[in-house]
């Protein structure tokens, strides 16, 4: 009898949802987490395994719950648990991870899912993070390791008290086929799911909320936000020597070069060993680059080559599945992390090899592990997927910071947690436009994005791409494939060189900005969404396009958005120029915005049209800005080496910024081992604008030696 009750009640479980409202926990200032049915016991917060910073909630507004929690429903049923949570008219949707295409995300429908981009905004990507910002002020994460299927406003209950109302296509000519959808459903292949609120008051106010839950933003070493090369992939010792004295012979910036798969014995799967031929002393060649303070970064993929030193002893704690027949560590297994990482510190770190770019980690399914493949630690192939890029980023940043030594790098998947991971993704897409819409949702996401160089067709394209990754997380020419040189166009050569050393010369303002990140959860680079004076509404339409039904028969809606122009720190707004064009127009946010190169006044919360001719990318800055320069170097400053600072003051405000410093190489800042410096600029009596800098505190860093100031307004 009692066996039938149960049976009976596990049928009506499966037949017809288990509906519940959430009950809310607050477990930060403005966050609070929410419980339905029992959560996996391994999740994206697990993995990331990092605990939030708490000092940096302090500087945020007091916040209550907002009042959409009490009408988010959770059901589960037939083994999956179902998310709603309700939407509003008058609201816009950001973030679901790194998109390429579309910065607006309501109305999508969304399989978050590890893999390398494709082309199209469908969740398919190398960061679908669970989590998304509302343009009313709140942001939603779905703590979950699986592949999650979202309705970010699409499909319609005929319960809702909000319901679209039928139209007759024939007639009405405001009929569409994706009517009015008031809720965000989430569908996660799991039994119960952990689901987490961030209140504003601000879209940005919550992304800072995340980011600091997350723990806070990568601050890269400095040396980090120079300049870097991707040597050709089969270069020798010689050859990267070689490429690095020409660059310091013709006066251009390098602080770190990257080593494609030819350093390795064998690559696609690795041996993680250096090749002897084309590196027969590692020790030596690292330890001579690093006396010409360039530091070397080495590609690399998890995937074990037979050949390799650890291939019997991984094999064990390997997945069931090959990819390009090397076996996959199983991450989360302790003891799979361990082989990698002593591997990894007796072949590179010990030696002086300052950090990786981890390859691979995404997809494609054609040759990335399926998802019937099986792992020691039970987990499931597709929660691996989700995670493996995260599992890397980790065991690689642990392993420097044991040494108190911080690393720079890159990867190829992240996920939600791994925000303070100091890592850029990047991908073989390759399309400039995208990549720019990509930087601008990173900011969203908590994650770094790089619209990198590589060969391009003309040297216009050439120039218009270095151009824009001076104003991105990381300024990298990659050449592995073409061996292209910074002056392979030479007729564009003297601009090129320009924008290098100006990524130099703002050295100070881009640390300063990662220091915001990682204290503040202020993303170093996002959306004029995310601005001050910006709104959605004010700018962007959405329209139905009735004009060619054979191309458009279900009439879709077309929404208008601003995805080609971003926030670079505090106070510069960067808008890209493509190849082929020859003028744009730039969205200003309300207040006053003056040109960065001359100061002169633009404009105040309006659309302007702009023709910089090819030698500039415009950019804007905003009145009362004040942004540290410091005198043209090859490379970063060591720690403890004082600088000169220029610093400038644009337009008619009083202006003031807090300048960060540390030693630019170790984790002593968590010691408090760094200063900020108040820099003010006000007008005197006679109406004449002057600076001040206050004094860096006893015991703290203090690497400036001269300050002039320049006003390029007032000049």
């Amino acid at each position: 009898m009692k066996s039938r009750i149960i049976l009976g009640i596990l049928t009506f479980c499966i037949l017809f949802p288990v509906r519940a409202q959430m009950v809310w926990k607050q477990v930060e200032a403005g966050v609070w987490k929410g419980v339905i049915g029992t959560p996996e016991d391994y999740s994206l917060l697990d993995v990331s395994a990092v605990a939030p910073l708490k000092e940096g909630f302090t500087r945020l507004p007091e916040v209550s719950l907002p009042d959409l929690a009490d009408e988010i429903i959770g059901s589960i049923q037939d083994g999956r648990t179902n998310l709603r949570i309700p939407l509003q008219k008058n609201e816009q949707l950001y973030g679901f991870g790194l998109n390429f295409q579309t910065v607006h995300q309501r109305g999508k429908i969304l399989n978050l899912h590890v893999d390398h981009y494709g082309g199209k905004d469908n969740g398919r990507t190398h960061a679908p993070v669970p989590f998304y910002v509302s343009s009313l002020g709140y942001g939603v994460f779905v703590n979950s390791a699986r592949y999650l299927t979202v309705y970010a406003g699409s499909g319609a209950r005929k319960d809702s008290p909000d319901a679209p109302i039928a139209k007759d296509r024939n007639t009405d000519k405001t009929w569409a086929a994706n009517p009015y959808s008031d809720a965000v459903s989430i569908l996660v292949p799991a039994s119960g799911v952990e689901i987490y609120i961030f209140a504003g008051p601000t879209p940005m106010d919550v992304v800072r909320r995340y980011n600091l839950f997350c723990g806070g933003g990568a601050l890269p070493p400095r040396w980090g936000l120079g300049f870097t090369l991707r040597t050709h992939r089969m270069y020798t010792a010689g050859q990267v020597e070689k490429e690095a004295d020409e660059f310091e012979r013709r006066g251009y910036p390098l602080d770190f070069i990257g080593l494609e798969p030819g350093w390795q014995s064998k690559a696609y799967p690795c041996s993680f060993e250096w090749d002897k031929k084309r590196y027969p002393d590692p020790a030596g060649f690292v330890r001579k680059m690093l006396d010409k303070n360039i530091r070397i970064n080495l590609w690399t993929n998890p995937y074990v080559s037979p050949e390799s030193g650890v291939y019997k002893e991984m094999y064990p704690v390997s997945g069931s599945h090959t990819v390009w027949c090397g076996i996959v560590p199983d991450l989360a297994d302790g003891k799979a992390r361990r082989i990698l990482m002593d591997k990894f510190e007796q072949e590179h770190v010990n030696i002086g090899v300052s950090g990786y770019k981890i390859d691979e980690v995404d997809g494609y399914d054609r040759w990335i592990w399926p998802d019937v493949a099986t792992f020691p630690s039970g987990k499931a192939a597709e929660q691996m997927r989700q995670t493996y890029g995260v599992w890397m980023q980790r065991i690689t940043t642990d392993m420097y910071k044991e040494r108190n030594q911080r690393t720079f790098g890159l990867i190829r998947s992240s996920n939600a947690g791994a925000n303070s991971f100091p890592y850029v993704l990047y991908n073989d897409y390759y399309n400039h436009r995208d990549f720019i819409t990509a930087l601008i949702n990173s900011g969203f996401s908590g994650v770094l994005w790089t619209p990198e160089v590589r060969n391009s067709k003309t040297a216009e394209e050439w120039l218009r791409r270095f151009q824009t990754v001076v104003f991105s997380p990381m300024a990298m020419l990659d050449a592995w494939a073409s061996g292209t040189k910074p002056w392979s166009f030479p007729e564009v050569e003297k601009q090129i060189k320009e924008y290098a050393v100006l990524r130099m010369r703002m050295m100070p303002y881009w640390y300063t900005e990662f220091a915001r990140y990682h204290f503040d959860g202020i993303p170093p680079f996002r959306a004029i969404n995310l601005e001050q004076g910006f709104t959605w509404k004010q700018t962007v339409k959405t329209e139905i396009k009735h004009s060619d039904l054979e191309k458009n028969p279900y009439q879709e809606m077309v929404s208008k958005e601003i995805k080609d122009q971003y926030m670079a720190g505090e106070y510069l707004l960067v808008a890209p120029v493509f190849t082929g064009q020859k003028e744009r127009t730039v969205v200003l946010p309300k207040g006053n915005w003056y040109d960065f190169y001359t100061g002169e006044y633009v404009g105040n919360g309006e659309s302007i049209t702009v023709s910089p001719g090819l030698d500039r990318i415009p950019v804007f800055v905003k009145d009362g800005a004040v942004i540290p320069f410091m005198e043209a170097m090859l490379h970063a400053p060591k720690a403890g080496e004082k600088i000169n600072l220029e610093i400038r003051h644009y337009g008619k405000a009083d202006g003031a910024y807090r300048l960060y410093d540390d030693d630019g190489e170790t984790f002593d800042y968590e010691k408090g081992v760094y200063s900020w410096r108040d820099i003010k600029v006000k007008r005197d009596k006679k109406g004449r604008l002057r600076g001040t800098i206050s004094k860096a505190e006893k015991g703290k860093p203090d690497n400036i030696a001269n300050v002039t100031w320049k006003f390029m307004t007032e000049k």
